[in-house]
């Protein structure tokens, strides 16, 4: 997985899919400030890299995944991959909204899905895990088990690792920010110095200022 981590890493950079701008900052919608944006959507438009990851899901759900019935992708970011991905296991697909429409049928789970079905989630990036983890729950009160979830790219916050062992998920990614770093000091496209505030940023991002 580690290998795999670095892979995915320095495919995401060479597409600005991340981008890294440490003596500058991006504003997240939550307001906190960050050096670092992930926008794994841009993925799908570079065939190459959208095929790596369908086929690195694939490879790391088989060997960690024997007994599901479904794929689910969190909307709106993996819908796209979750549909990737489904084809290639010729397994059924689904997908989950933030929040219930409010007209037509009012779904917040959109295809066919039955009670008492496994499910596993597909999901593109994981910063709190607030979103990720309101699709397990819509499942669940779906009357369906969720297997686990597999993402592409994690910040590694403390919250998110909290927040999911609390609600009892299974999380795998493919990728992550210490492969991130690691990744990006080696190609040179970050500095020393400029790593050891991306490490300060990490600890405690909602308090971080530039």
């Amino acid at each position: 997985m580690e290998q795999l981590a670095k892979q995915i890493a320095e495919k995401l950079l060479q597409i600005k899919a991340i981008k890294l701008e440490p003596a500058n900052h991006f504003t997240w919608a939550s307001g906190w400030f960050s050096p670092i944006y992930c926008d794994n959507r841009k993925t799908l438009s570079f065939p190459e890299v959208r095929t790596f990851i369908k086929n690195s899901f694939v490879k790391v759900i088989k060997e960690n995944y024997s007994d599901f019935d479904v794929i689910a992708g969190v909307a709106t970011g993996a819908i796209a991959q979750g549909a990737l991905v489904a084809e290639a296991l010729e397994k059924p697909f689904v997908y989950v909204r933030p929040k219930a429409k409010e007209h037509g049928m009012g779904n917040q789970i959109e295809g066919y899905l039955e009670e008492g079905k496994k499910v596993l989630v597909i999901e593109d990036l994981i910063s709190t895990g607030g979103s990720s983890l309101k699709a397990v729950e819509a499942l669940r009160q779906a009357n369906c088990e969720v297997v686990g979830m597999v993402a592409i790219f994690t910040y590694g916050f403390q919250k998110a690792d909290d927040s999911f062992k609390e609600a009892n998920v299974y999380l795998i990614t493919l990728s992550n920010y210490n492969a991130l770093i690691e990744q990006a000091l080696s190609t040179g496209y970050v500095s020393d110095s400029d790593v050891e505030l991306l490490k300060e940023w990490r600890t405690n991002p909602s308090e971080w200022k530039k």
